[in-house]
């Protein structure tokens, strides 16, 4: 059995990366308490021209990991090849899921955020260093949350 200690995040990679990289520059400053396991800091795919191929380096990082972040910009909804596949394993795999709203909304943004995901049990924030650390720190605290939120019928941030 793997152990599972990391963070996946997910993004789109032509135009969120650089809130990608802002989550890693908070991790690796020392004035900073941002610590995360960042899961693709495991393994590159050695072909990256091949799709199959990447899909396996990925699925390696989401079965090393504990929790699944997806940043959503205005382009996430319409990713299918890799993003929609990433989060459709990580549902598979029960990992807990919370979305990054890009545009700073604290609920989920219908417009923004992915069909699948609208589906799907997760906590929707803005992108704030604060309420990231919160999150990944205390992510099994926060589940219990989100659970009994998501039973509530007067519930925004979480929906069936």
């Amino acid at each position: 059995m793997t152990y599972r200690n990391k963070t996946y995040v997910a993004f789109d990679g032509d135009k969120d990366i650089h809130y990608y990289y802002l989550m890693k520059a908070w991790h690796s400053h020392k004035h900073h308490e941002f610590n995360f396991y960042n899961a693709h800091d495991l393994n590159t795919a050695r072909d990256s021209s091949q799709e199959e191929s990447i899909k396996r380096q990925l699925r390696e990082r989401l079965l090393n990991s504990k929790l699944f972040v997806i940043l959503v910009g205005e382009s996430t909804r319409y990713l299918y090849k890799f993003v929609l596949w990433e989060m459709e394993q990580a549902v598979d795999l029960g990992l807990p899921i919370v979305v990054v709203n890009l545009n700073g909304s604290r609920q989920m943004d219908s417009v923004r955020c992915p069909p699948f995901l609208q589906k799907q049990l997760a906590i929707h924030i803005p992108p704030r260093q604060g309420a990231l650390l919160e999150t990944m720190s205390d992510h099994v605290g926060l589940w219990g949350l989100v659970i009994h939120a998501w039973t509530s019928p007067s519930s925004s941030r979480c929906r069936r």
